[in-house]
């Protein structure tokens, strides 16, 4: 299983599930969440979608594993919805999306947060954008929705250095709404959560509809500019590189 899903006072608790894989995305991973996030808009007793992870990460971003066997093996198969249906899923979910992050949030960990409608973030969780460091573009619509919520410094810092940002820094930069102690966070996000689902989930939706609808073309213009630069930078040198010296780590 990759998913707990939970229910209470209107709102669905969806939890990323691979705590020994520190919540990285593979391709089962990527379908039962775009599953999830369509059967939660689909569902008329839900009103508010929670998204946060088990043990000490939200998520670790992709499965590199999987992604170096995206370029290496030619039997490699996707899921049936994968990163794509992902991209789709939440830019169509038409109900508040509030994210938990837990701890650790790396890559696509950090880079669905462009999508939240709220975020609290433990005070002991980081963030960091491994774009560079990998040797390939950056996903999600990030290159567009990231500088839309944090400015362009701070967007530009998050997706080009590769370094770590902490949860104080998050904060600070735009990216985080509140933080919280670890050990308050779940309830502080879902006592937030619960007063939104409080309201009738028609106005929420009607709410959210404005504010995502004047952006949604451009999002979708950047998530096929990103496409485009990573199909030309997966596989490349440094991409392999980075790749080899990973899987050389994992084997050490």
């Amino acid at each position: 299983m990759t998913l707990q899903i939970s229910d209470a006072d209107g709102v669905r608790t969806v939890t990323l599930d691979r705590p020994e894989a520190l919540n990285a995305f593979n391709e089962a991973l990527y379908d039962a969440t775009t599953v999830a996030l369509r059967e939660a808009d689909a569902d008329p007793s839900v009103a508010v979608v929670l998204l946060t992870g088990a043990g000490r990460a939200f998520s670790a971003g992709n499965d590199l594993n999987e992604m170096a066997a995206r370029v290496t093996d030619p039997d490699f198969q996707p899921g049936e919805h994968g990163f794509p249906g992902l991209m789709e899923a939440l830019l169509e979910l038409r109900k508040p999306l509030v994210c938990a992050v837990n701890g650790l949030a790396v890559g696509i960990g950090t880079t669905i947060l462009g999508y939240a409608d709220l975020v609290f973030m433990s005070t002991t969780a980081r963030l960091k954008c491994p774009f560079t460091s990998l040797g390939v573009a950056p996903e999600a619509a990030s290159s567009y929705l990231l500088p839309q919520l944090m400015g362009r410094q701070n967007a530009a810092w998050l997706l080009m250095s590769s370094e770590w940002v902490s949860a104080t820094d998050a904060q600070r930069m735009g990216i985080a709404w509140k933080l919280c102690e670890p050990d308050q966070l779940l309830d502080e996000a879902r006592t937030h959560a619960a007063v939104l689902a409080s309201r009738p989930i028609s106005s929420l939706m009607a709410v959210k509809e404005t504010i995502v609808e004047p952006t949604r073309d451009e999002v979708k213009a950047a998530i096929a500019r990103e496409y485009a630069k990573f199909e030309v930078l997966l596989g490349s040198a440094a991409n392999a590189d980075a790749l080899a010296a990973f899987a050389d780590r994992g084997q050490a």
